[in-house]
């Protein structure tokens, strides 16, 4: 069973391998409340998931380590076992979805384990790995729904406490529910004051619908692009302890995770992925009755590929309004082009693409579609060179936002 004294011996386990990390205050990201962040994406793989795994992996027998090691991960418990598994001496083969980021699948294969990339997402790598284990007898490291795993994620709450005298609130990611179970449990047994609360990505809600439900079910589908969060089923373990100790549970979309990203990125110099951004979304969005509180947000993870972060960036940009698309139907005559350049200059926007389109059937003959990539401050930025647009005349047929 999962105690404070297990919690406490996994984080005598893992001072020796476990950073312990930065609680920053971060000033630039939040008016409404006093935020700091638990920057977890700076372990040593990049994710809180190495304390679970290495302090399962430490109380394994000696007969558990020699049948070796399976597991199944989106990637961040995959190297967080790979690390463990290879500084204990032991084999390891992990099982991983087949659309998992390129970079922690590579990075897993560099930590010592055998990696198998199975069609789909998490649930059907976790299904893969359960055969595999009846085939070879291998012992199961469960990436949430284990006592000893949940106990060393606990770790963060104790350091939490530590760190921050009598914070508010702790804002915690979900997926499968092993962080904010360790971390709600320690807290609340430590603190009751303290709120926490988690925050899943809308598109793979699956421990709201399983409290909703009042027992884990199982969703059709885990649709987001926060790989470490995308998780169709919760641990029933984990469902009765966030059932028990977590306060609320909210979601954030996709385009607010992404600004969350490039609000970490830009104002706090913070890489995040997808699921360790969402608990910063869900402040900077104000789902939370958190105003004027001493507030943390556990940032669990940092391993976001290259080419997705380029996405989220441009997505970030647009849904902040630093970025946009017009569209203007012009009449095709010499100075149209230059007056409408006068407009934007004026409104202090910058141009960085020009596209002139002549032979689209929805317009007249003698006129043209000219559409404009702006880099813009913000929102009010884009209404304010609409207005001077359309004050001059021009029609807008468009806006990407």
């Amino acid at each position: 069973m999962l105690t404070l004294d297990k919690i406490y011996h996994a984080a005598f386990v893992l001072k020796k391998v476990a950073r312990k990390t930065d609680l920053i205050k971060a000033t630039k990201l939040s008016d409404h409340c006093e935020l700091y962040l638990k920057t977890e994406n700076l372990q040593e793989t990049g994710s809180f998931k190495l304390r679970g795994a290495y302090y399962k992996i430490s109380q394994l027998s000696e007969e558990e380590k020699q049948h070796g090691i399976l597991a199944c991960s989106a990637g961040n418990h995959a190297q967080g076992v790979a690390m463990a598994a290879t500084q204990s001496g032991i084999k390891s083969l992990i099982c991983m979805p087949d659309g998992a980021p390129i970079s922690k699948v590579e990075a897993t294969k560099q930590l010592g384990a055998e990696v198998r990339l199975v069609k789909g997402a998490y649930d059907d790598a976790y299904a893969t790995a359960l055969q595999l284990q009846e085939e070879t007898g291998a012992t199961f490291i469960h990436p949430f729904d284990d006592d000893e795993v949940i106990a060393g994620q606990g770790t963060i709450g104790l350091e939490i406490l530590d760190q921050l005298e009598s914070p508010d609130a702790v804002v915690v990611p979900i997926g499968g529910g092993g962080l904010i179970s360790g971390v709600a449990y320690a807290i609340k047994h430590l603190n009751p004051k303290v709120k926490v609360y988690g925050v899943q990505a809308a598109g793979s809600a699956s421990m709201i619908a399983s409290q909703q439900e009042g027992a884990p079910i199982t969703l059709d589908q885990a649709d987001t692009f926060a790989d470490g969060i995308a998780v169709k089923h919760p641990g029933d373990l984990t469902y009765r302890l966030v059932s028990e100790y977590v306060d609320g549970i909210v979601t954030v979309t996709e385009d607010e995770i992404a600004t969350a990203i490039l609000a970490l990125l830009e104002k706090q110099k913070v890489i995040a992925e997808g699921a360790g951004a969402v608990s910063v979304a869900a402040v900077l969005f104000h789902k939370l009755p958190i105003q004027g509180k001493k507030v943390v947000c556990i940032v669990s993870g940092g391993n976001i590929d290259v080419n997705i972060l380029s996405r989220v960036i441009t997505r970030g940009l647009v849904t902040s309004g630093r970025n946009t698309t017009l569209t203007i139907a012009l009449a095709d005559k010499p100075g149209q082009l230059q007056e409408v350049s006068e407009i934007i200059a004026r409104c202090g926007a910058n141009v960085v693409s020009v596209h002139h389109d002549r032979g689209d059937v929805n317009m007249a003959i003698n006129s043209c579609f000219l559409k404009l990539g702006l880099e813009t401050r913000d929102k009010a930025q884009i209404e304010q060179i609409k207005e001077e647009l359309t004050r001059a005349g021009f029609h807008l047929v468009s806006e990407r936002v």
